[in-house]
């Protein structure tokens, strides 16, 4: 799933103050003691948002918690445009807060899944090292994993990746069986479910056009009205420095999109794969790499790749908004990545162009050294944004 980060850029002064902003949240309150019947409101209608809100729900029992969501459904963008991997804990430095909410968030996940009946497989991965040179990052993935508790997480040299994953080879690899997929946008439409159970609102096609401080808590307004709250989360997505900004005015963190493409494999080669498989990630990139990834229907997909999106939610060539490339062209954060990722990003964008028009026969990158070559039919559905850097896949 792609992330939205940047700088943790706060305004100056006390922390306190009316209009605190950390990461891409804003969090906006008065320097008062909030109401008796009080009003949380929420910008954001994915799966971040939706589970702020429920567990704000959960948290203030005697408030009301509004989600604003500019799109006529929950989890349009993405939340619902992602590989659906629920990962285990493998990456992350041990310690950090990535790694705390990864491990911890796997749990509590699963557990959601299974109390709602939503669907998910542990299908397990392979994290396969090629040749010698990836055989040190290798061993630094393992002693991470197992700093930060991965269940059931073993080495395993060729015979045992052949024993996995038959049609794989490589000199060593990971094997995480506690890495699973799910439909993530399934599970923002049921937490969205629970607010709604909850008491609260998830207000569809309402864009927060202006965010105002009032004298004792926030005024939020749509086109169709403004709304009067006592406290307020940005959980905007791939807007949500835009909006975040209506609150404070900041002009970091700016969001860079890219694109994730995704190809389908040919029903009769899906089987050649048991689970995902992935490689040893460059540590010079923010992404896990081009790897094999099974969905909960049962296709399998490889991807992503990561294009420089034309629209802040361009997820095709078609879709270009001149405003946002102009809005990233004046960025001057965006020139600073160009610069050092240029020739990463070029090798994708001539793969992307060249594919085969047919599409009937391609290698996806490195990780199609891992398996024979398969046949893949059209571009999946289901092409993701990845956030500005860094971020994971």
């Amino acid at each position: 799933m792609g992330e939205i980060s940047g700088t943790n850029a706060a305004p100056s002064g006390d922390p306190s103050s009316r209009l605190a902003k950390v990461g891409v949240w804003t969090w906006c309150s008065a320097q008062v003691p909030l109401v008796a019947e009080r009003v949380v409101g929420v910008v954001g209608g994915g799966i971040v948002g939706l589970a702020v809100a429920r567990e704000l729900t959960r948290a203030l029992p005697g408030a009301r918690v509004v989600v604003f969501e500019k799109e006529s459904e929950v989890a349009r963008h993405q939340s619902s445009h992602n590989s659906g991997v629920v990962h285990a804990g493998i990456y992350y430095p041990p310690g950090s807060v990535k790694a705390r909410l990864c491990t911890r968030g796997r749990a509590l996940m699963e557990d959601y899944l299974a109390e709602h009946e939503l669907p998910y497989r542990r299908c397990g991965k392979l994290v396969v090292a090629m040749d010698q040179s990836e055989l040190a990052r290798l061993g630094e993935l393992e002693r991470r994993a197992g700093e930060n508790g991965v269940p059931g997480l073993r080495r395993v040299t060729g015979a045992g990746i052949c024993e996995i994953e038959p049609y794989a080879v490589g000199l060593a690899a990971l094997h995480s069986p506690a890495t699973g997929i799910t439909d993530f946008g399934a599970v923002a439409e049921r937490l969205a479910q629970d607010v709604r159970a909850a008491g609260g609102a998830v207000l569809l096609e309402h864009p927060v056009v202006a965010i105002r401080s009032t004298p004792g808590g926030v005024e939020v307004a749509t086109p169709a009205a403004r709304h009067r709250l006592d406290r307020l989360v940005v959980c905007a997505g791939l807007q949500a420095d835009r909006v975040s900004r209506l609150a404070d005015a900041l002009a970091a963190p700016q969001i860079v999109p890219f694109r994730g493409e995704y190809v389908t494999v040919a029903p009769a080669k899906q089987e050649l794969v048991r689970g995902m498989i992935y490689p040893v990630p460059d540590p010079r990139y923010p992404f896990l790499g081009v790897h094999f990834t099974r969905r909960v229907s049962g296709e399998l997909e490889v991807g992503p790749n990561a294009i420089l999106a034309l629209a802040r939610e361009g997820y095709s060539w078609a879709q270009v908004r001149w405003g946002d490339l102009g809005e990233l062209a004046a960025y001057p954060g965006f020139w600073r990545m160009a610069r050092r990722h240029w020739r990463i990003e070029a090798t994708h964008w001539i793969r992307d162009v060249t594919f085969d028009e047919d599409r009937s026969q391609v290698r996806c990158g490195h990780i199609a050294q891992v398996m024979a070559c398969l046949l893949y039919t059209s571009p999946s559905p289901r092409d993701g944004l990845l956030s500005r850097m860094p971020s994971s896949a």
